[in-house]
């Protein structure tokens, strides 16, 4: 609707950055996974975050080979029913925790001086904004398959229903149980001093759901990344499996793997790597974008409220998204200076 130079030149770099910033995520939240997995048989063991993110990408690796998007709609029905699951046990672990005498005070105090909490404040608004862009896969599809009001309106729907419904209960419960000591990955916190808070067997079973679903996330967003390097380097007259178009499509999707991998040993912050998606990603797509996209394709009167409201909307997330992507950088940077690339944190 709003011309070809508005999709590849603005839009479309937008979307790809969020998509391989989802990869990175993704890989450094597996290799969190796999440690905690490791630690629960071996407290004392010597292996490193970093190998564990390495690992985990190998997984990535050979599932990134799968051809396209339609050859993924299986693992779309094994991902959700997987975030079902995880969501259920990580809530109901959190609240066995809260009603139990192992779990920690809770203390639910804001910490830090007042320019930590105002630029942690901007720093959760974009990872909220991380959170309810989930949905930016089924808007890609319904933007190259039109008309959007069919089933890829439908797949937004069910998409914020799951998203909500999940984010929210393993949210809100993790908070209760933990307060201010809540980390980005609420099962860090069924661990103490190497101690299982709750049983050893649910430990291992909900972060096994989460490796599974999280490998299953990394490969749907790694297909943006994709599409664009094959059709880079791929020849659309041949084959989809000659030799032609395999050598390229191995080559290009290991490449990025292997960078995203690298990306996330390089810098394993969970929520820092979240909080920058949603600062100079989901918060221009989902609160700016639209809405003046909106004004410049349907021209409404500007003595009418809709333009107002619109404008209202683009000039408010607009320094919300430009303070937020400060806080998201300051917050790396302050992380970056307490520890080493390749961190075992």
């Amino acid at each position: 609707m709003t011309g070809p130079k508005w999709g590849r030149y603005f839009v479309g770099p937008i979307q790809f950055m969020v998509c391989y910033g989802a990869v990175i995520a993704s890989t450094l939240l597996g290799g969190q996974c796999m440690k905690a997995i490791y630690l629960l048989s071996n407290p004392n063991g010597a292996m490193k975050l970093y190998e564990f993110v390495i690992i985990f990408g190998c997984f990535m690796l050979i599932l990134a080979q799968i051809p396209s998007f339609h050859s993924l709609r299986n693992i779309n029905l094994v991902s959700l029913i997987l975030s079902l699951a995880y969501s259920v046990c990580a809530t109901a672990g959190s609240i066995y925790i809260g009603n139990s005498s192992k779990g920690p005070k809770k203390d639910y105090s804001i910490t830090g001086d007042t320019q930590s909490r105002v630029f942690g404040i901007f720093n959760a608004i974009a990872i909220i904004a991380t959170t309810y862009g989930n949905g930016i896969i089924p808007e890609i599809q319904a933007t190259l398959a039109p008309p959007v009001k069919g089933k890829m309106f439908k797949g937004l729907c069910i998409c914020y229903t799951v998203v909500t419904v999940t984010f929210f209960s393993v949210a809100i419960s993790g908070y209760w149980a933990f307060g201010n000591e809540s980390k980005g990955l609420i099962l860090s916190n069924f661990l103490v001093d190497d101690k299982a808070l709750v049983p050893k067997w649910f430990i291992l079973m909900t972060n096994l759901f989460t490796i599974l679903q999280l490998s299953a996330v990394g490969v749907v967003y790694l297909q943006p990344t994709n599409e664009v390097l094959e059709r880079t380097f791929g020849d659309p007259s041949s084959q989809e499996f000659s030799c032609r178009n395999v050598v390229p499509r191995v080559i290009s999707r290991s490449l990025s793997v292997i960078a995203a991998t690298t990306l996330a040993a390089m810098l394993p912050f969970f929520g820092d790597i979240n909080s920058v998606i949603g600062a100079f990603g989901f918060m221009p797509l989902d609160f700016i974008l639209p809405v003046v996209f909106y004004n410049l394709t349907f021209k409404p009167s500007r003595k009418s409220p809709i333009f107002w409201l619109n404008s209202s909307i683009a000039i408010i997330f607009s320094v919300l998204g430009v303070i937020a992507a400060v806080a998201a950088v300051r917050q790396i940077s302050l992380d970056a200076s307490n520890y080493r690339l390749f961190a075992n944190i």
